[in-house]
């Protein structure tokens, strides 16, 4: 069951985002460099708080954290672990955007379709959904098919089964999407878990300020500061949710649980660095990651 985004407006105006981020892993490996060896003679607690240090450095972008994103992301949008079984998705689900395709949910209404297509044709030029840009270029902006249909959406899934177009929906999505939302939430502070709120938010709301994921941004940072800031992690992260909750709520989202029943659950647990063993529920869906 595919779920969608919602997205909004693509102004991409940021206030406040060029702070300067002060870590602590320096001190903790000056810490590290004369820690008095434990029993054993070993040094293990200065080599337990530098590879933590590490651990918590990488962030979502470390390999294994980017892969379980996809996954807890694909549980929301997809009902589903599996997010590479989106690749050729297509469907058209009422939200007034046109189509929602692959694995993000791109939309013929937003833009970001039309944007993959350009930059897909570029390096293939006789790739299947070629054909079908003037098409795309139309209804931008949009919830119309005219000139796309059913030959669209066959083209669509005969290129997903293509790895070169494969390889280009995930440069996308890491391009607008997934490496914004990292690397602002590593500019305000944030662990692995505010990392990937932010990047939750920007999959679904797009990157936006009104009400987009920069808007639900903008109302946190009125009422909390961020780590960097000097502000408490959990307590902005909390103030983020509440803005992401409401904003669900205005645009007709009957149905919160991403926010309330994951990502809400792993904060309270205080787990702000997205450690596994997870537990979750999604539309009452219950989901585990080892």
């Amino acid at each position: 069951m595919r779920h969608g985004t919602l997205r909004r407006s693509y102004s991409l105006r940021m206030k406040r985002a060029g702070r300067l981020l002060f870590v602590t892993v320096p001190l903790l490996a000056v810490a590290a460099c004369f820690a008095v060896p434990g029993e054993g003679g070993d040094g293990s607690r200065a080599k337990d708080g530098a590879a933590a240090s590490e651990a918590r450095a990488a962030g979502l972008d470390a390999p294994e954290k980017k892969e379980l994103a996809q996954r807890i992301v694909s549980s929301a949008e997809n009902s589903s672990l599996d997010w590479r079984e989106q690749y050729d998705y297509v469907e058209d689900i009422d939200d007034g955007r046109g189509y929602t395709a692959g694995i993000i949910g791109f939309t013929t209404g937003t833009h970001d379709l039309l944007v993959l297509v350009e930059r897909y044709t570029k390096s293939h030029p006789d790739n299947g959904l070629a054909r079908y840009l003037p098409a795309l270029r139309e209804v931008d902006g949009s919830e119309s098919h005219e000139g796309l249909g059913s030959g669209f959406v066959a083209a669509w899934k005969a290129e997903a089964r293509k790895a070169a177009f494969r390889k280009v929906q995930d440069a996308e999505r890491d391009r607008v999407y997934f490496d914004p939302a990292v690397r602002l939430a590593k500019r305000d502070g944030l662990g692995a878990l505010g990392q990937f709120i932010y990047y939750d938010a920007m999959v679904m709301h797009g990157p936006g300020t009104d009400p987009g994921f920069y808007g639900i941004r903008k109302r946190a940072l009125e009422e909390a500061d961020t780590p960097a800031e000097g502000g408490k992690e959990k307590a902005y992260l909390d103030i983020f949710l509440d803005m992401r909750r409401k904003t669900m709520k205005a645009e007709g989202r009957g149905d919160t649980s991403r926010v309330d029943t994951a990502q809400r659950s792993f904060l309270y647990d205080g787990n702000l660095d997205l450690h596994t063993p997870l537990k979750w529920k999604v539309y009452g869906q219950p989901y585990e990651v080892k």
